[in-house]
């Protein structure tokens, strides 16, 4: 069984003229422990910007354990 890397983590990329989550990709946080920032194309908009990583909800319905 392979053994299961917890290094990397699900980031959201957000695009900073529009605000619309289009891209998700895989981050090592042991190498790049600060915020990703990519350029991309938006297809909404029909041109490239710049993206930036978000760790908000991702776009799933988890809903965490409340601490008592």
């Amino acid at each position: 069984m392979a053994k299961k890397n917890t290094k990397r983590v699900l980031v959201g990329l957000v695009g900073e003229e529009s605000g619309d989550r289009l891209y998700y990709t895989k981050k090592n946080t042991m190498n790049s422990p600060d915020k990703l920032s990519l350029k991309k194309y938006n297809s909404k908009l029909k041109r490239r910007e710049v993206f930036t990583e978000t760790k908000k909800n991702l776009g799933r319905n988890e809903v965490k354990p409340k601490k008592r």
